[in-house]
C-alpha cells in the first residue's frame, strides 16, 4: 500500500540537525528537479523579500518565512514526519505508533510537497514555506512543473498494491495515476452528514476531512491492514467501523471514488 498525503502549512522548526542533503532523500529520480526548485526558491527569498512575499502568498505576519527559505541549504533538518504538523498529522500521531506500525508508515506514506515533489516520513528536511500552488518566476506553477518528473518516478514507487490517495486538490495536480496504477487507486474524500428538517445533507468540512483521513491511516497502520486494491480497502475501512460508500470506475484507467461518511469527530 502506498498512501499519498498532502503536507501541512504549519511546520516544526528543525533548528539543530545536519544540513540538507537532497541526494539522500527517497525517490532519487526527483533529485535534479528538487535542486532546481530549491535553487529558485532560495535565490528568490535571498534577493527580494517583497517579491518573495507576493509570490509565496504570505501575510505580513509570516514574513519570517522568507528568511527561513533563504537559508534552507544550511538550515538544520529533521525527519519529515516530525516537520509536518496540523490536523491530519495530529490525528495520524506518528510519534505514538508502535514499532511495527511505524515501520509500515515509513514504507507506505508519501508526503507531497511544492518544494520536494514528494518525500517519505523518514527523509530529513528543513522547515520551509512553499506550497504546490506557488508560481515561481523561473519555473511557473509548481503543480505543473512536477508532473513530468513525478510521472517518471511514481509508477515504480506505487509498486503492485493499493494506492490510497488522500491528497488535497492542489497536490493532486502534481501526479495523476494512469493506466494500471489508476485501476488500483482509491481517491478518498470525507463527507460530514447532517440531517436538517428530516433531510440528510452531506458536505466537505476541512477539519472533519483532515482529522478523519489522519485517523483512518493510523488505524490501518496500527491494525496491520494492507489492502491490495480499492475493494479490499473498502472492506478494511468497514471492518474498522467506518461508514463507506464506493464507486468503481466505469472504464479502465480510472481511480475508484471512495467516500467516508462521518457525523462527528
Amino acid at each position: 500500500m502506498l498512501v499519498l498525503l498532502p503536507p501541512s502549512e504549519g511546520k516544526v522548526s528543525a533548528e539543530a540537525g545536519a544540513p540538507l542533503d537532497t541526494g539522500a532523500l527517497s525517490l532519487p529520480g526527483l533529485t535534479a528537479a528538487r535542486e532546481t526548485v530549491l535553487t529558485e526558491l532560495v535565490e528568490l527569498c535571498a534577493a527580494d523579500g517583497t517579491k518573495a512575499q507576493e509570490v509565496l502568498g504570505l501575510s505580513d505576519g509570516l514574513k519570517g518565512e522568507i528568511a527561513k527559505n533563504a537559508g534552507l541549504r544550511t538550515a538544520g533538518t529533521r525527519p519529515a514526519g516530525e516537520i509536518y504538523t496540523g490536523v491530519l498529522y495530529d490525528a495520524l500521531g506518528l510519534a505514538t505508533l508502535d514499532a511495527a506500525a511505524r515501520k509500515r508508515a515509513e514504507r507506505s506514506l508519501l508526503v507531497f510537497s511544492g518544494l520536494w515533489g514528494a518525500v517519505r516520513i523518514g527523509d530529513r528536511i528543513p522547515s520551509y514555506r512553499c506550497s504546490m500552488g506557488v508560481k515561481l518566476p523561473g519555473l511557473g506553477a509548481l503543480g505543473a512543473y512536477w508532473r513530468a518528473p513525478m510521472a517518471e518516478v511514481l509508477p515504480a514507487a506505487a509498486g503492485e498494491g493499493l494506492v490510497l490517495d488522500l491528497r488535497s486538490a492542489a497536490y493532486a495536480t502534481a501526479w495523476k495515476p494512469k493506466g494500471e496504477v489508476a485501476g488500483r487507486t482509491a481517491t478518498v474524500r470525507v463527507l460530514q452528514s447532517k440531517t436538517v428538517a428530516g433531510v440528510e445533507k452531506r458536505t466537505v468540512v476541512s477539519h472533519f476531512n483532515k482529522a478523519t483521513k489522519g485517523r483512518l491511516v493510523r488505524e490501518l497502520l496500527s491494525a496491520g491492514l494492507d489492502p491490495v486494491g480499492p475493494a479490499e480497502l473498502v472492506a478494511s475501512l468497514r471492518e474498522l467501523g467506518y461508514a463507506v460508500e464506493a464507486q468503481a470506475p466505469a472504464k479502465g484507467g480510472k481511480a475508484w471514488a471512495v467516500d467516508v461518511i462521518v457525523t462527528e469527530l
